[in-house]
């Protein structure tokens, strides 16, 4: 099953290189949702990554050509994905974070519909601060850490992603979850009774 995907995929991207909407059409909607929430991460609300969203696809569509595969389409489309939102935030040095009805608005709903109302809010305001927190790292270590702890790829993929070797993903991420942690333990009321 998996070689007849890979199959029709190289035939869509071999169309949409050639200049083909509907095949291009077709690829950018089985990557849609999770360049949506890459961006969505990485920028903190919704209306910037829908905006960086539509750049990316425009990025990828203006580069379809170019594209070798050398990496996996995924990785190269993600990897365009995550400098459109790099770049979008050097430009802007927008640092904002998800509201819980954005996070809502994306599809993110509690797991346990009996948990108390005390127990969702403190679990509202521990995504709230996540977020923040997330929001203030650096570039580069928000951008590992959302794709390996928020979007789940591989250290090999991160790398290949971000252009950077394993050993520097490696401790982009460390570092960026030790200053999360750090973050985050100066609200023990907030992440000392519940984990996060």
């Amino acid at each position: 099953m998996k070689d007849v995907q890979n199959t029709d995929e190289q035939r869509l991207i071999h169309q949409a290189a050639r200049g083909e909407a509907a095949a291009f059409e077709q690829l950018m909607r089985q990557h849609e949702g999770r360049m949506y929430a890459v961006a969505l991460r990485m920028c903190g609300n919704r209306e910037d990554a829908q905006d960086c969203l539509q750049e990316a696809m425009l990025r990828v569509y203006r580069a379809m050509s170019g594209f070798k595969g050398q990496s996996s389409f995924a990785t190269w489309v993600y990897r365009v994905t995550m400098n459109t939102c790099l770049d979008e935030l050097r430009r802007r040095k927008v640092r904002t974070a998800s509201s819980l009805d954005q996070l809502l608005d994306a599809g993110w709903a509690p797991a346990d519909e009996t948990d108390s109302p005390e127990r969702h809010s403190i679990a509202a305001e521990q995504r709230r601060m996540l977020e923040r927190a997330i929001a203030g790292l650096p570039e580069d270590m928000r951008a590992a850490i959302v794709l390996r702890d928020v979007q789940g790829f591989s250290y090999d993929e991160i790398a290949k992603i971000l252009e950077a070797n394993v050993g520097t993903i490696k401790s982009r991420i460390s570092r960026g979850r030790e200053k999360l942690r750090e973050v985050l333990m100066r609200q023990p009321e907030l992440f000392g009774r519940y984990p996060v």
